[in-house]
């Protein structure tokens, strides 16, 4: 959805803007960025090293306006101080939730249902080499536990009937080793046939996939971080662009974009002000109505009533972006 991302991100100004992409991948939007406005300034972060070594390589062609930074979502923060960037200095950021290309394609990264590799699935692996991986989860976790990662983070109705044939299958053959095990393994469990939105097959392993990524990667609460601290960079009226690919991820940037605080500045004496939250019942008056109206502060306002969706075009080019969701919001 790139067109879209520069539509709501990018103008025509000849001022210097500073971007943040969050996950820079193969470089995609961040060059598209770069070359929309000669003065713009993008610092681009992915928790992957390879696509940090990719963007490392762009830096040396946009020397000067390219600033790579490796780390997950929860690392900003420290990433954009050891660069000097002031919190409200950002005039737009980007989110692209998912696997990218350069992971998908790689089938020893475990994350692909069609190419044979270890179950591994991190996508910071060279990072962390002692933190979990899918492997661990499928052989190690029981039956419950497993069916739970499943059914909460894959939204699988057969999650429960997955979950007893893996444990089955570990006892009666030993661990399971590579993507294909684990992919014949859920196929021989679940006989019904399944369908994208373009009524395409689609591999019944699929959902059970994405929960292990999810779980592995700790996902969730990396993106609920980083859209938490990307509003701190932003400067009032910057922007925040979120693709995500499934109602999980979808949820969190809504409820984010829909959030309020109910703080206000209470006078505690004669000599101090402090930020207390406040226990407001209401009485259904106009007096309180008032009240409670000044007692909210709302964080984002969203660009768009619905969500934003990719056109025909694109997913018949990209079959990938079918699933694709755009949500855009500016700070407040």
């Amino acid at each position: 959805m790139l067109k879209e991302v520069l539509k709501y991100l990018t103008d025509e100004s000849e001022q210097t803007k500073i971007y943040l992409d969050m996950t820079f991948g193969a470089g995609g939007h961040t060059e598209a960025i770069l070359k929309s406005n000669p003065h713009s300034i993008v610092y681009a972060s992915d928790r992957d090293p390879r696509a940090f070594k990719i963007a490392t390589q762009m830096a040396e062609k946009y020397q000067g306006r390219l600033y790579p930074m490796n780390g997950k979502f929860s690392d900003l923060k420290k990433n954009l101080e050891s660069l000097n960037v002031k919190i409200n200095s950002i005039h737009g950021a980007l989110i692209d939730c998912g696997v990218s290309s350069i992971q998908f394609d790689d089938g020893g990264r475990g994350f692909s249902i069609s190419k044979d590799g270890p179950l591994d699935m991190r996508m910071s692996s060279d990072n962390e080499p002692n933190s979990i991986t899918a492997s661990d989860v499928v052989n190690k976790l029981n039956e419950e536990q497993l069916g739970r990662i499943i059914w909460k983070y894959g939204e699988e109705k057969m999650y429960k009937k997955i979950a007893h044939g893996i444990v089955y299958f570990r006892s009666a053959h030993g661990n399971i080793q590579t993507t294909k095990q684990l992919a014949d393994l859920i196929a021989t469990i679940v006989s019904e046939r399944r369908t994208d939105s373009l009524s395409r097959p689609t591999h019944v392993a699929t959902k059970t996939f994405q929960a292990l990524r999810i779980f592995v990667n700790n996902e969730l609460n990396e993106l609920y971080n980083g859209i938490t601290q990307i509003h701190k960079y932003l400067c009032p009226g910057g922007r925040l662009a979120v693709i995500s690919f499934h109602s999980l991820e979808d949820r969190i940037v809504k409820s984010h974009f829909n959030e309020v605080n109910i703080e206000s500045e209470v006078d505690e004496d004669s000599s101090k002000k402090s930020k207390t939250t406040l226990k407001f019942k209401m009485n259904n008056t106009k007096e309180d109505l008032g009240v409670y109206k000044s007692m909210i502060k709302k964080k984002w306002e969203p660009l768009n009533k619905k969500i934003i969706l990719p056109s025909q075009e694109e997913i018949e080019i990209n079959p990938r972006a079918r699933s694709a969701k755009l949500r855009v919001a500016t700070k407040i």
